[in-house]
């Protein structure tokens, strides 16, 4: 029983959270009072600080307390963000922190291997710990290792980025891994990079490129800053964009854009030199002027570039008055486009699912008002605050269908365990929508609810 206790309280420490210098401190890995060391060998420039009982990092002189090596380095610096772990070296030892996190993760995992009744999370757990370990490996061998979205979100046994995401960040963190790009801004199939942030970010990186750099850099209440928004490369795969080169034939230009029906193709000097777009009006504008005219004499130059972690609604206004914007990979290549049709069809299938849900709701509701008094629904659900029908819940319609007297009451040819297991899948459904997660709800699950949703226009009438 006591291994089991330790290893469950080893899976607590690496199975969902970040490590901090406290668990360090506790683990005898770092002894309080501790000298540390943040050497920025570029400017000549080093700092100093040390670890507190309670594992915390005050800087010297000065006195100031930090909770996370990065935000105690980035104030210590100047900077805005530093991924301190990589950055403070543990004087006495001549290691990095970074190093002690790794040992202490791996003692965490051998607890978790050595217990008797190991559950099928702490193996999942330890599965992911060894393979982001070789990923850490190849990082420092400037290997890094190129794995789709899709399948780095298949090491947690996750289909999309939904409740996983903060679980999947701290453990990436906590082996001292970043993917570029951000593997929250882009597609499911846009392939990324598990590699380290750079070295140190210094006073002429840009604030999108730092925070880019090192989205693990924490504040100094241990998470960094909230970023939920919908990214424009949620929409582009980041795979690099149809183009034509300023010397290139309308006849090109034309014949790419019927091929692939395209109204738009970027016109390239290089992977990061664009000089515009030619549109069918622009070319429609320039042969009208010139019968033989080039692509050169096609080009609308004022176009619009973001990269691909900018928040969509930012770009909506761009979108809304030229139809397309090219979208910059985190090598500032142009490597995507993003349409208002692109927009149309990610909210059109977002919509999708949403409005099948309020079509269950409603008709569910309809079914319970028709069928049951107000009182008797609150006693099936224990709830004395549903005062009308307007007030249940998914939940609510769960707990009075599980009922068996109240499903008899309805008179259904319909097994009322199917149905109740199928309501129960409807419901994680329902949570992943109402979540609005990235990541579109799959079709499999779109037709579920349409399933469902006729199954109770067929039955809605009780008998």
């Amino acid at each position: 029983m006591e291994n089991d206790d330790e290893a469950g309280r080893s899976m607590h420490l690496i199975g969902g959270r970040r490590v901090s210098v406290s668990d360090l401190v506790d683990a005898g890995l770092v002894p309080a009072g501790a000298k540390l060391r943040f050497t920025r060998k570029r400017i000549g420039r080093t700092y100093e600080a040390s670890v507190t009982d309670r594992g915390r990092i005050r800087l010297e002189p000065g006195g100031e307390e930090f909770r996370t090596p990065s935000r105690a380095a980035a104030v210590a610096a100047g900077m805005r963000a530093v991924d301190g772990w990589l950055a403070w070296v543990v004087v006495d030892q001549d290691r990095l922190l970074d190093a002690a996190r790794q040992e202490l993760l791996d003692q965490e995992i051998a607890k978790v291997t050595a217990a008797v009744d190991r559950q099928a999370k702490d193996a999942t757990q330890q599965r992911v710990h060894e393979r982001l370990r070789q990923a850490r490996r190849r990082a420092d061998q400037q290997d890094p290792e190129r794995i789709t979205v899709r399948d780095l979100l298949a090491f947690w046994g996750a289909t999309d980025r939904g409740d996983q995401v903060s679980l999947i960040e701290a453990d990436l963190a906590n082996h001292g891994l970043v993917t570029s790009p951000s593997f929250r801004a882009v597609t499911l199939d846009t392939t990324v990079s598990l590699t380290t942030p750079p070295d140190e970010t210094d006073e002429t990186t840009t604030v999108e490129s730092a925070v880019q750099a090192d989205p693990a850099a924490e504040d100094d209440e241990g998470g960094g800053d909230l970023d939920v928004g919908l990214k424009v490369g949620n929409l582009s795969p980041l795979r690099g964009v149809m183009s034509v080169d300023p010397n290139s034939s309308i006849g090109e230009a034309i014949t790419k854009m019927l091929i692939d029906d395209y109204s738009q193709l970027a016109v390239l000097s290089g992977p990061r030199n664009l000089r515009g777009a030619v549109t069918w009006r622009s070319i429609a504008q320039a042969v009208q002027l010139s019968p033989d005219a080039s692509v050169a004499e096609a080009i609308e130059p004022h176009v619009d570039v973001v990269p691909y972690e900018r928040d969509l609604f930012e770009v909506l206004p761009a979108l809304q008055q030229r139809g397309f914007v090219f979208v910059q990979n985190e090598s500032k290549e142009i490597a995507g486009i993003v349409t208002m049709a692109d927009v149309a069809q990610h909210y059109g299938d977002m919509a999708t699912p949403f409005l099948q849900l309020g079509e269950l709701d409603q008709t569910l509701r309809w079914i319970l008002g028709r069928t049951f008094d107000i009182k008797a629904v609150q006693q099936l659900c224990n709830k004395t605050t549903i005062t009308s029908f307007d007030d249940l819940a998914f939940g609510d319609y769960q707990r009075v269908l599980e009922n068996k007297d109240a499903w008899d009451t309805l008179g259904w040819p319909v097994d009322r365990a199917t149905f109740i297991s199928r309501l129960e899948a409807i419901r994680l459904i329902r949570n992943k929508v109402m979540h609005f997660h990235p990541d579109p709800v799959p079709e499999d699950a779109v037709d579920q609810l349409r399933r469902f949703n006729a199954l109770l226009h067929k039955y809605r009438n009780p008998a």
